[in-house]
């Protein structure tokens, strides 16, 4: 195989294994939002808590002195209770208090909390990084058209598929999925229906906080250098993928976040490097320009 077919295919997987983080990220995003009409852009703050929550376990307990799949799943399981608890704290304390105040108060909040959690996590786990503790080895595990597929490469499409597809059975095969498919239509409706609206947003976030906490290990395991303020850009680009894919569009989150890893992995392969964090920016712009409701989004009209 020639050496430019090569590489373009390590580019292709590395772009699929990025995608499949932006990707669940963006399901955070675009599931508040489908229930709540609320761009919640506290969520990246979920997700770098997330980080902290499985660092601190790791070291606590040496898990970096015995790495394989078990010390694997107890730091998914502290980043995902961690995470849960501070998306339904989010919710309970800040959020509920004015579910029906206008738009931009609540958005204006769900900054606000942003930038509380980004700072408060400066003063408590200082701003310096912090090595992610290493409970899984990267190594080549197979070679396929002179392409190495690594361990981690593996994990994190495999974790990021399965995550997925749970999300999928739950929100198309489960009683809860019902639920919120019926209060994301119509909460007024669905609350007469003897549905428990704050029971099902108070979910939506257990769910939505659970994907970042998965998310925010993976990105640990594969660059894993971790610090207060790493929530910021990767928040934006998996906001840029829910926006791309259809804000509210669960197919749409997952199809976008894959698309912008694959267009960042090729911008840094065949352009620059210079070019990689603006190319999401780009990407924004282009959809709010030419289609606002996204790939897979619907286009409402409001009567005026």
């Amino acid at each position: 195989m020639e050496a430019s077919q090569q590489e373009f295919l390590q580019h292709l997987l590395n772009g699929v294994t990025l995608g499949s983080i932006y990707a669940l990220i963006a399901l955070g995003y675009t599931m508040v939002y489908g229930i709540l009409q609320l761009i919640n852009f506290a969520h990246s703050e979920v997700y770098m808590m997330g980080a902290f929550a499985a660092y601190y376990t790791g070291r606590s307990l040496n898990l970096d002195q015995s790495p394989g799949v078990l010390s694997f799943i107890i730091l998914l399981v502290a980043a995902i209770v961690a995470c849960s608890v501070l998306g339904l704290t989010i919710e309970r304390l800040a959020y509920r208090p004015l579910r029906k105040a206008p738009k931009l108060n609540i958005l204006i909040t769900a900054i606000g909390v942003s930038l509380l959690l980004q700072y408060s996590a400066q003063i408590i786990f200082g701003a310096e990084p912090k090595l992610f503790p290493e409970v899984l080895a990267d190594r080549t595990l197979f070679t396929v058209a002179e392409v190495e597929v690594r361990t981690l490469d593996i994990t994190i499409f495999l974790v990021g598929t399965l995550a997925m597809g749970g999300l999928h059975f739950l929100i198309h095969h489960t009683r809860l999925g019902m639920a919120m498919r019926a209060v994301s239509v119509n909460g007024p409706v669905a609350s007469l229906m003897g549905i428990n609206v704050d029971r099902i947003i108070m979910w939506t976030f257990v769910v939505g906080s659970s994907l970042a906490a998965v998310g925010s290990v993976l990105v640990g395991l594969k660059y894993p250098k971790i610090d207060p303020l790493m929530g910021m850009l990767i928040g934006i680009k998996a906001f840029v993928a829910a926006v791309l894919g259809g804000i509210g569009s669960l197919p749409g989150a997952m199809l976008g976040g894959i698309f912008l890893g694959l267009s960042e992995e090729m911008v840094v392969a065949y352009l620059s490097s210079t070019y990689r964090d603006a190319l999401a920016f780009g990407i924004l712009i282009v959809v709010l320009l030419f289609r606002p409701a996204g790939l897979m989004g619907t286009p409402v009209r409001e009567k005026v």
